[in-house]
């Protein structure tokens, strides 16, 4: 049933929603636990409408304003986990192992559960706010599949906004930049494949360990030297495999390199993948060895609409007030699949200062708890500014 608690007391017991989610991590599309979870908390709060299954685990919630009609908006929340194992030592540390909330969808997952039931409770503003709980974020591109499967369309959402915790920010402070916020991010794997030989004869083989060390440093020059350098591009080399540890003394027939390539602009992305196939083909040609590339196109740019970056610093401005508000933030090399959405809809995401806590994607990571209190309050914001919420 709909409550009229305060956002402080809301936040609180979110807290708590916070670190069962974080017991409990699942990964990808398979998100089980989580989803029933959500969609319990959704129908006790009295949305008007939950529905399950998008994207497999995927639910989405509407809730409209007693105010009257007007514009409907989007506010998404990731909800799935890291195939990782947690060193944290915390009392709600993951159970299960090998599988942890290293990014902090627990959390965001908690703040839009809480932002939900105070909308529900409160309804004071005019148009409809659907809430996205999407899977598959890490990874998986979820958020494409939910559109795919026709979230835009089928709940009416003009317009669309995220919200990302930022380790190293202080917690209470936001950043957000319109334009390109996040990058695009593509994966290689190259196999390269030689002729094995007696390590005491390498004049024998085609050493396919030789041309790997040469083209890890050969990719170093996409960045340096075929790049502008106020184009942002990071080509990381994060994988290399090949011979065995029990056999020291054989040249193997194949090395396998793989690794992510990081971009801003779409031209220069398009240039860098040609540019990386050359690279490859010839450092291999040279060495009289074979390539073999698995070319994995990732996430697009994340682009915030400059009109709806605006409207998130006025809401951000208005929780934090404007001195702790970034505006205009660098753009980060990680990615996002909220990009999707935001090729498809109007909107932003903006950055959500998580503390001194270890960075993302780490295995001492902790999603801050005082932080959920400021995310729900700048949802609340933002359904005011755009759904004319009285403040």
């Amino acid at each position: 049933m709909p409550t009229t608690d305060t956002i402080e007391t809301i936040a609180e017991e979110a807290a708590l929603w916070r670190r069962h989610l974080h017991e409990n991590p699942e990964l990808l599309f398979d998100l089980p636990k989580t989803s029933a979870f959500v969609t319990e908390k959704l129908r006790s709060f009295g949305c008007d409408e939950v529905v399950t299954g998008i994207a497999k685990t995927g639910v989405v919630a509407v809730v409209k304003g007693k105010v009257g009609a007007g514009r409907t908006i989007g506010l998404r929340a990731d909800m799935d986990a890291l195939p990782m194992s947690e060193q944290t030592n915390l009392p709600h540390a993951s159970k299960i192992d090998g599988r942890m909330h290293a990014c902090g969808h627990d959390g965001h997952t908690a703040m839009l559960l809480a932002t939900a039931r105070h909308l529900a409770s409160t309804r004071d503003f005019a148009g409809t706010v659907v809430l996205v709980f999407q899977p598959a974020e890490e990874g998986g591109a979820g958020g494409r599949v939910m559109i795919e499967e026709g979230l835009l369309e089928r709940f009416g959402i003009e317009e669309v906004f995220g919200m990302h915790n930022e380790p190293g920010l202080p917690v209470g402070s936001f950043a957000i930049r319109p334009g390109a916020m996040l990058a695009a991010a593509d994966r290689f794997v190259v196999t390269l494949r030689g002729k094995g030989a007696h390590a005491a004869s390498p004049h024998e083989s085609r050493d396919p360990v030789l041309v790997s060390a040469h083209l890890v440093t050969a990719l170093q020059s996409i960045a340096s030297r075929h790049v502008d350098p106020f184009d942002p591009v990071v080509v990381s080399v994060t994988y290399i495999s090949g011979g065995n540890a029990l056999a020291l003394n054989v040249i193997p027939e194949q090395v396998v390199v793989g690794g992510t390539i990081r971009t801003v602009d779409p031209a220069t992305r398009k240039a860098i993948e040609q540019r990386f196939r050359d690279i490859v083909a010839n450092t291999a040609r040279l060495f009289e060895a074979q390539a073999e590339i698995d070319w994995r196109p990732g996430y697009p740019v994340t682009v915030n609409d400059p009109e709806m970056t605006k409207v998130a610093i006025t809401a951000a401005s208005q929780v934090a007030g404007s001195d702790r508000v970034n505006g205009n933030c660098q753009c980060t090399m990680g990615a996002e699949d909220f990009s999707y959405m935001l090729e498809k809809r109007p909107g932003a995401i903006i950055w959500l200062g998580n503390g001194d806590s270890a960075g993302l994607h780490n295995p001492a990571y902790d999603f801050n708890d005082d932080a959920i209190v400021h995310g729900v309050r700048y949802w609340t914001a933002l359904v005011g500014e755009r759904l004319g919420l009285p403040g």
